[in-house]
């Protein structure tokens, strides 16, 4: 068993006497009161015995992907990847497309231990494993042992995740992630509050920690009548660029799930958003439409770098990496390109 499994981490113990003694989840923003052994807002962390984790490895979903499908567009094009999915949520997002696991405890899974998830991975033969579907920072602590351990046999490791906790627990992951892709979701903090039930400030702080230190892609599923504004995208589209304007932007058409019952968001809509943003932000790709301009291309010279149909991807101009600097490059004319493996 690793050595870490069960041990609970982002917990303290409130004073006796205060009006919500008992014990306090610091992992997000929501702080959760845990009284008398109660779970908080995502489900799965409790308050029993000072701080427990009743779902640690309990897992929803296990699967063979491939990475584009998380979606990261720039690291590993064309590889497949062993992704895991959980059950809880600490935001509960009105328009979810994975409602049924994110939403509710109560789906069927299996323990699988951090041994068994990285022998797993090495079976297969596969170099990178995801934690994803739904929301894997609530589950931080099976995080932060699988990581450790699938990065000490070379294994590396891929968060798709809301980027809706504290600095502390993000301090704690990142370092152990090689790749992320982030959901920005919207950029109203009352609607991330009152709709989402989440905090934009937390998502803006963990995707500035995460470009910083690994590679990261961002996504926005586009909601109509909720975050498809001129206005809204284009408070998108700066804060991404404040970032860092190579930051690949996958912008998805939301279709009808869980309480959101309006029709698909229009490819038109789609289509239009990634135009704009192709003022201020070099690489945007969109999602759950379909769009034949999907390829990644050299932006010095043109040369298709990655072509992509569906989830059939070639890198006809891809180089391999020079050895003096560690960086791919343009086949045809050199330039240092922006895709990492």
């Amino acid at each position: 068993m690793f050595l870490g499994a069960f041990t609970p981490k982002f917990f303290e113990q409130v004073p006796i006497g205060q009006a919500d003694e008992g014990v306090r989840c610091r992992l997000c923003p929501h702080r959760c009161a845990l009284r008398g052994g109660a779970a908080g807002i995502c489900g799965v962390r409790s308050g029993e015995g000072g701080g427990s984790l009743p779902f640690y490895g309990r897992v929803s979903s296990i699967a063979v992907d491939p990475i584009e499908k998380k979606p990261l567009f720039h690291y590993r094009p064309g590889e497949s990847i062993l992704s895991v999915g959980f059950s809880g949520c600490n935001l509960h997002c009105p328009f979810c497309q994975n409602w049924r696991i994110s939403q509710t405890t109560e789906t069927a899974g299996s323990f699988v231990s951090p041994e068994e998830l990285v022998a797993k991975a090495l079976a297969l033969g596969l170099e990178q494993i995801a934690y994803t579907y739904s929301e894997p920072l609530v589950h931080a602590e099976y995080l932060i042992d699988c990581m450790t351990l699938a990065r000490s046999h070379g294994i590396a490791n891929v968060l798709v995740t809301n980027g809706c906790v504290n600095g502390e627990a993000a301090g704690e992951i990142i370092p152990l992630a090689d790749a992320a892709n982030i959901d920005l979701k919207c950029f109203s903090s009352r609607t991330y509050r009152k709709v989402l039930g989440g905090s934009l400030s937390a998502v803006k702080d963990f995707i500035k920690a995460s470009a910083a230190n690994i590679h990261t892609e961002l996504t926005t599923l586009v909601v109509p009548g909720f975050n498809d504004s001129v206005e809204e995208i284009d408070l998108c589209v700066d804060f991404i660029a404040s970032v860092s304007c190579e930051i690949p932007w996958h912008i998805s058409a939301c279709h009808p799930a869980y309480k959101v019952k309006t029709p698909p968001t229009k490819a038109e809509t789609i289509l239009g958003i990634k135009k704009r943003a192709g003022k201020k932000l070099l690489y945007r790709y969109t999602g759950n439409i379909k769009d034949d301009d999907n390829d990644t291309v050299c932006l010095n010279c043109g040369y298709v770098l990655i072509r992509r149909n569906g989830y059939v991807v070639k890198t006809p101009g891809l180089a391999k990496k020079i050895e003096n600097d560690g960086k791919y490059r343009c086949r045809r004319c050199g330039a240092v390109l922006p895709v990492k493996y």
